[in-house]
């Protein structure tokens, strides 16, 4: 039987900072190696699996797409080493964390793997930003937030942990009867907000009238003005409350899409704490509602 290569969470923890910090000199500033120590560990780490796994575009530094490929595995690897090293060393977890979420996964996680996360860790302080999908992205790239669940314009984004997928469903009041021979009067977020296009798109495609009649930034206030018999919404499985009912397609509302969502950090800069709530996260996604399917990254 073949040996098996070994890829050195050295090796991979470099990589990552490399590509995460946009450059050679600030992956050894960080990790404490100099210049050509990373360079040599990154010509390491390509010889182990034999392909390039950066190039250079101009002054930019940017992964190949083996590169892409390894990245989604040294993340989780060094993930995992970093949760193993933890148990036993049994450090304390303190500090502050920046979290950014979704309105609708800020209800999922806040009431499951947050609470718990700081119940078993007091010394902790978390910051929790709920905003836009598109404003969290931005946020973690200027590193004013430490981890983000966000929506997902491509199959491959920096910073990505997991994907998954999520069904959103139809919602409306179980006493409200809808026309339709009127337009289907519609609860949205903000403009900006993937719900709403797919809300939007979905109608548009199957020639179904649609008019907007309550828009807030908030879930729970989407969430009375549709159980109270004002409109309909796109909800996902951990926001649909008793009192709603799903809409069919047979009363006019299509399928909608799917979306991807996504579990951003950047590995290099998280703390211990970070570290732990992200295995936490991890641990919990299949737990935060029946329409999410994991997928590849």
């Amino acid at each position: 039987m073949p040996l098996l290569t070994n890829l050195p969470t050295d090796l991979l923890r470099t990589f990552i900072a490399v590509v995460e910090l946009g450059g050679h000199s600030k992956a050894g500033a960080l990790l404490g190696r100099s210049q050509p120590a990373i360079s040599l560990q990154i010509r390491r780490l390509e010889d182990l699996v034999r392909t390039p796994l950066l190039a250079h575009e101009g002054r930019t530094i940017l992964p190949t797409p083996a590169g892409e490929a390894l990245l989604s595995y040294a993340r989780e690897m060094v993930r995992i080493n970093d949760e193993a090293v933890r148990y036993f060393h049994r450090s304390e977890v303190a500090g502050v964390l920046r979290i950014g979420l979704p309105t609708d996964y800020a209800v999922a996680f806040l009431q499951n793997t947050l609470t718990t996360f700081l119940h078993h860790h007091p010394g902790v302080d978390l910051e929790i930003h709920c905003d836009l999908s598109r404003e969290l992205h931005q946020l973690l790239r200027t590193d004013k937030l430490d981890v983000i669940v966000a929506t997902m314009e491509q199959t491959r984004m920096p910073y990505l942990s997991r994907a998954w997928l999520e069904q959103p469903v139809w919602a409306a009041s179980e006493t409200l009867a809808i026309d339709p021979a009127r337009p289907a009067p519609l609860g949205a977020h903000l403009e900006g907000c993937d719900y709403r296009a797919r809300m939007i798109d979905a109608l548009d495609a199957a020639g179904r009238r649609w008019r907007i009649v309550y828009t807030g930034p908030g879930i729970s206030g989407l969430q009375n003005a549709v159980l109270n018999g004002l409109c309909v919404t796109a909800l996902t499985h951990a926001t649909y409350l008793p009192g709603m009912r799903l809409l069919t397609e047979d009363e006019g509302f299509p399928r909608l899409e799917p979306l991807r969502i996504g579990l951003f950090y950047k590995h290099p800069r998280l703390s211990p704490a970070g570290l732990q709530l992200v295995s936490d996260l991890v641990a919990g996604i299949e737990g935060v509602g029946s329409g999410i399917r994991t997928v590849p990254t």
